[in-house]
């Protein structure tokens, strides 16, 4: 499995991105060969070697060759991607970004999701940006996105709606539910782009990196600042092909009879982003013949602390109980194939080196589905007959 991995100790903005994927061996031609497909006018992308305490990495600058007065909504930033000739998975991609900023300034301001003016993010440069973002991803065949916790920043920054608190108000509303810090830097280190590419990639968030370093790239920021080099790291990595049986691990439970049962779902949701590999409710029966719901986590030793603050935030559990286990899992790989509705994960697994089980994996068959308006059923057959067309 490739990894991608990011660590933002002072920070992301798009254009860091940027630098750090060319840095990492994105042609920088390339990039403007596919951001050209946008048919957006008045913007040239210079790159260059910069170094930032030393370290020498790649800053990539979007430069405006001419002023821009248009303020975009939603839909013009939709229409400007949808017509391009990009490659449908980056056009996916790209819109999934713009929607996380939509959706912030639109919680911020309390308005529709469609009355949204872009101002910063909907002008060219940070089209450009959140393109090449999505560009870059896909050249670079990621198979999954790892990020340590995100610098956000101190002091003030001035925007379209004035001078603000760092970090702005879409930004705070885009970090919601991933790890962040505060105060290593007296600017703004995080910026709504650069919130929105890493909220959207990312799939886990972690300070240790288990995989074999591939190589590495630097994103030099604008700035220099002395307390603190303005660079954002990227790693590309090989993650362990195998996960092989017999290993220990821990289940907490607790039995809760007074609780809405509408809150499972946010809870059991929260558990996963804490790091829980595995979550069950069963109905039980307690004292005085009450119906109960019994909650079992399965999780790794490191995950135990988050989890029981987790659990004693968001439910009414006065305790909990907590035990080891020997879990024996077949061995496993997990990888992706391209069909003909693009790039789809795909699980294996092995017993005793003989191949037992390859299926895709179902949020990408969802996803699938609904993209091409299809039943779910027929996207999945078709995907495990290109799955077995494939190992043939």
């Amino acid at each position: 499995m490739k990894i991608l991995y990011y660590e933002c100790f002072s920070g992301i903005s798009g254009d860091m991105n940027l630098g750090a994927m060319i840095d990492l061996g994105v042609a920088a031609d390339y990039l403007r060969n596919e951001l050209e497909k946008l048919g957006l006018d008045g913007w040239r992308l210079d790159v260059e070697k910069d170094q930032r305490h030393g370290i020498t990495g790649t800053k990539a600058t979007v430069v405006m060759t001419r002023e821009e007065q248009v303020h975009r909504h939603l839909a013009d930033i939709e229409n400007i991607i949808s017509k391009s000739t990009l490659d449908p998975a980056v056009k996916e991609t790209a819109m999934n970004i713009f929607i996380k900023v939509a959706e912030a300034e639109a919680k911020v301001h309390n308005i529709d999701i469609n009355k949204v003016h872009f101002h910063e993010v909907g002008a060219v440069d940070s089209i450009i940006d959140i393109a090449g973002a999505a560009i870059c991803h896909k050249k670079l065949g990621i198979d999954r996105v790892i990020s340590s916790p995100v610098e956000l920043g101190g002091g003030f920054v001035k925007c379209a709606h004035g001078t603000l608190p760092v970090p702005a108000p879409a930004t705070a509303e885009i970090v919601k539910d991933i790890p962040v810090r505060m105060g290593r830097v007296d600017f703004e280190a995080t910026t709504p782009t650069g919130a929105a590419i890493i909220k959207t990639l990312t799939s886990e968030f972690s300070e240790k990196i288990d995989m074999t370093i591939l190589k590495t790239g630097y994103g030099v920021g604008q700035k220099d600042n002395d307390s603190l080099p303005n660079l954002m790291r990227v790693y590309i990595g090989q993650a362990s092909e195998e996960k092989t049986e017999g290993h220990k691990a821990f289940v907490i439970e607790t039995n809760i009879d007074d609780m809405n049962p509408e809150m499972y779902e946010n809870l059991t949701a929260k558990l996963f982003e804490k790091g829980a590999a595995d979550v069950y409710l069963t109905p039980i029966t307690m004292k005085r013949s009450r119906p109960a719901t019994k909650i079992s986590i399965l999780c790794k030793e490191s995950e135990i602390e988050n989890i029981k603050e987790l659990l004693y935030l968001e439910s009414t559990t006065l305790g909990l109980r907590i035990f080891t286990i020997d879990k024996h899992t077949l061995k496993r790989k997990t990888g992706s194939i391209e069909t003909e509705f693009g790039r789809i994960g795909v699980k294996y697994a092995w017993h005793n080196d003989v191949p037992v089980s390859a299926k895709p994996e179902i949020s990408d068959c969802i996803a699938a589905a609904r993209k091409n308006n299809l039943p779910l059923t027929e996207v999945y057959n078709s995907i495990i007959a290109a799955i077995y067309e494939n190992k043939g």
